[in-house]
């Protein structure tokens, strides 16, 4: 037994360091080059990821002279240079995936920006090729997010217009990642940085944030800022024209709660209610007496320079049979993590949601029945229209929601970042209630999640011909928005 003295411990791990380095990067430059593997070459990925269990000794338990044991390994680390150049299998590669901010796997969707930087944006890669797509397309449902519109949305000056920066040749999708460019033209990160800057702002995400990257980003909020969505909502209007088109999709969001505004169930009609009725109020409700309360709840707390909170229901029509997949990707799963990875989102329900606790199976058992065209159907949908994590076909339903918004102008106690207690009077330009602008930020990323649960659909079901006695085709003919 031979023994490595601990006095030259430090020695012995420098002499490991450089020979994984040259490990590492001869298998990652140039001609193949590697370092025999006393472990067999199955083994490589155990060089890398334990260098100091793969080199010349190993390391056994501590003896009585103070040194630790070492047992000589197979054969002795040799170089060599094969013939031909071969790459390393993906398994034995070092894959690296960005942190947050993209989402989908198919469709693949990265947002960039700051709410006071130069402007804000998307990446859409995966996009199929072929589809005719426009800024006007766009710019259609970035209206709908912009600030400004009026006394309940936040007064900053923005005209969010877009630019499609590539991905589209005469009106037409190649095929190649789609960059959507919006500048930022109204900022004052001013109006942030003297409160932010020394003091952090209640149920922000100033701290966490601090916590986590120990590194400020005092103007306007940097990534936390719901300035964000605009890249969610551009590709969202891409999303959304792939599923009319090709699935005949419809998705519908509206404001159904504000404060402690409750708009009854009974008075929409899930299967006939329209865009043009939701959008004919600036509260987004589709039902106008419920929308001058609502209205009226958020006028209440703005001149008091306060905030309420509210709920977004959304409903997706026909909707193809079969997306999601058990176990951790149900679609219920997926929508649940886009909806909460919204800003100010604070939970979801489908379906019956909480209030089916109150019910029995019996009363909340969605029973089946064959409709005039041979379909198999559910009486009721209090499954929301995902059985299983999987689409039944039914009309999806789902609630979100949203916190009051934390920027208030009252005065509220807080602690600065060298830890002082201190107090705090917020300013800048917010909405008292986010839920109205939040409309069409939720259709986005429910059309993003179905999209890329369509494209996995797709590919794994649907590429032999499929089994009519239990499947239908998942493209269907188109129905006007």
């Amino acid at each position: 037994m031979k023994y490595l003295s601990t006095a030259k411990f430090p020695t012995a791990l420098f002499s490991v360091f450089i020979i994984n380095t040259f490990y590492l990067y001869t298998h990652s430059h140039g001609p193949h080059r590697s370092i025999n593997n006393p472990f067999g070459k199955e083994n490589d990925v155990v060089l890398m990821a334990f260098p100091l269990l793969s080199t010349v000794h190993f390391l056994g338990a501590p003896s009585s002279s103070g040194g630790l044991p070492l047992q000589s390994p197979p054969s002795t680390p040799s170089l060599h240079l094969p013939a031909a150049r071969r790459r390393l299998p993906l398994s034995k590669r070092f894959i690296t995936q960005s942190s947050g901010s993209t989402y989908g796997t198919h469709f693949r969707v990265t947002t960039f920006g700051e709410s006071h930087g130069g402007g804000v944006g998307c990446v859409i890669d995966g996009c199929p090729p072929r589809l005719s797509i426009s800024e006007e397309d766009i710019q259609r449902d970035l209206d709908r997010r912009r600030p400004g519109q009026n006394r309940i949305t936040s007064p900053r000056k923005e005209t969010d217009t877009c630019k499609i920066a590539s991905g589209i040749a005469d009106g037409f999708t190649t095929g190649s990642p789609i960059k959507v460019e919006v500048p930022n033209t109204d900022q004052r990160g001013e109006d942030y940085y003297s409160e932010m800057a020394l003091a952090y702002r209640p149920s922000h995400a100033d701290a966490t944030y601090d916590f986590k990257y120990g590194v400020a980003s005092v103007q306007g909020g940097g990534r936390s800022s719901a300035r964000e969505t605009i890249g969610r909502v551009a590709a969202g209007a891409v999303a959304k024209k792939i599923l009319l088109q090709y699935a005949g999709t419809q998705i519908l969001a509206y404001v159904s709660q504000v404060h402690n505004v409750v708009l009854p169930e009974n008075l929409v009609n899930s299967e006939t209610v329209t865009h043009d009725q939701i959008e004919n109020n600036i509260v987004r409700c589709p039902n106008p007496e419920y929308a001058e309360k609502m209205i009226a709840a958020i006028d209440d707390v703005r001149v008091k320079g306060d905030s309420v909170g509210g709920i977004v229901t959304c409903i997706v029509r026909n909707v193809p049979r079969g997306l999601g997949s058990p176990v951790f990707d149900k679609l219920e799963a997926e929508l649940a993590k886009a909806a909460m990875s919204l800003p100010a989102s604070k939970g979801i329900d489908f379906g019956s949601g909480f209030a089916g606790t109150f019910m029995t199976g019996s009363e909340h058992n969605d029973e089946f029945y064959i409709d005039e065209h041979g379909r198999i159907r559910t009486k009721t949908n209090h499954s929301g229209g995902i059985q299983g994590g999987i689409s039944n076909g039914e009309t999806i339903t789902m609630r979100i929601a949203f916190k009051p918004t934390p920027t208030i102008f009252k005065k509220q106690n807080t602690v600065t970042r060298d830890k002082h207690d201190t107090e705090l009077t917020t300013r800048g330009r917010h909405d008292p209630c986010v839920a109205p602008r939040a409309i069409p930020v939720v259709e986005a990323m429910v059309a993003m999640v179905l999209v890329d649960q369509l494209m996995a659909q797709y590919a794994q079901c649907m590429l032999f011909p499929i089994n009519p006695a239990l499947q239908e085709p998942l493209q269907k003919a188109k129905v006007p928005f």
